[in-house]
């Protein structure tokens, strides 16, 4: 596996943002959450709505510029213009697929992001932690089948009620029951899911240490894995997605796309971090606003007009849903041109 190189000053920056820092943030959340600490569940939506504006959605709005850049391209009108045909064209279908089956498009949901926030973790590992057991192309799916796993299935074990709420709220606004995966909450489902998952987890972090030992890359994945065990088990599944999608995913996907912009990977390398946040917001804005527009157009054409906080959040769900699909694409392609999967070996 030919991974991208990355530059040691901006590989050490990069380790500074979206390490440590974020480590210490999630564990303190769990620590309070072990505590009996909880939040309104209105509260627990309100932070998953900021990140429609605070990396969340611009995290995504950068999809136009991220192959041009990584092939060393330029941005041709052309270009931009059957980009957005086909972006719009894959987000359409989806969306049209939440009306025609809305249970079967939030399982689809469920998959997609498990694999699309799989594919961040395991290119973070590759490129910004230097990950040699990576290099061995079953231990580098199954990574990304138990990072993505994570945020998407060990909620479900903790907490199912909740789990189940937001389902509920999501498939409602669409005038569904979901009555039909009902089977997937009970006790024991979530032990046969538990147990194998849990499973695959220590299976996967052995096998990489057998074809890497005991390398600083591999206990970043063992302190990450264990850490997002530990959050997700103990942190109420809205307010752990929402940190999660901003402080992890969203910040690595972002640091990710740094590394292939010459002008903010230059100013990174000397520090200048002021210039790194406006020329990515810059880059980010005219598409976040777009994405705010269609965020608008589904809030009007649900069945089932929102009429809680809650039902806002489901219909965020469902534009982070119709969005991620066309943007899982592009991060294919680019774990492809940079290395990151085994298939570019």
């Amino acid at each position: 596996m030919a991974v991208a190189n990355v530059s040691g000053d901006v590989r050490d920056r990069l380790l500074a943002v979206t390490v440590r820092p974020i480590w210490y943030g999630l564990a303190a959340a769990a620590a309070v959450h072990l505590l009996g600490v909880r939040l309104p569940t209105d509260v627990q939506y309100g932070i998953l709505l900021a990140t429609v504006l605070l990396l969340g959605l611009p995290h995504g709005a950068l999809d136009h510029l991220t192959l041009p850049r990584a092939r060393g391209e330029s941005l041709t009108v052309r270009r931009l213009a059957i980009f957005c045909g086909w972006y719009l064209l894959l987000a359409g279908v989806y969306w049209v697929a939440w009306i025609v089956a809305p249970t079967a498009s939030f399982i689809g949901f469920i998959v997609l992001t498990w694999f699309h926030w799989g594919q961040g973790d395991r290119a973070h590992l590759a490129l910004v932690t230097d990950a040699a057991h990576l290099d061995h192309p079953w231990v580098n799916r199954l990574t990304l089948l138990v990072r993505g796993g994570l945020p998407m299935l060990v909620p479900l074990l903790g907490f199912p009620d909740a789990y189940e709420s937001v389902f509920s709220t999501v498939v409602g606004l669409f005038g569904s029951s979901g009555d039909s995966i009902a089977p997937l909450f009970s006790s024991p489902a979530r032990l046969a899911l538990g147990v194998g998952f849990g499973l695959l987890t220590l299976s996967t972090l052995a096998w990489g240490y057998r074809v890497a030992g005991d390398q600083p890359a591999w206990r970043v994945d063992v302190v990450e894995t264990a850490l997002l065990w530990v959050f997700f088990l103990s942190v109420p599944p809205i307010l752990a997605i929402g940190l999660y999608f901003v402080v992890w995913h969203s910040l690595r996907h972002l640091a990710r796309l740094v590394v292939i912009d010459g002008t903010a990977s230059s100013a990174l390398a000397r520090g200048s971090t002021t210039d790194v946040l406006v020329r990515v917001s810059t880059d980010a804005l005219p598409m976040t606003v777009g994405a705010l527009v269609l965020f608008g157009a589904i809030a009007v054409l649900v069945p089932n007009e929102p009429g809680t906080v809650a039902d806002v959040g489901g219909v965020y769900l469902v534009l982070l849903a119709v969005l991620t699909f066309p943007h899982a694409v592009v991060v294919t392609v680019l774990d492809r041109i940079q290395g990151v999967s085994p298939s570019a070996a």
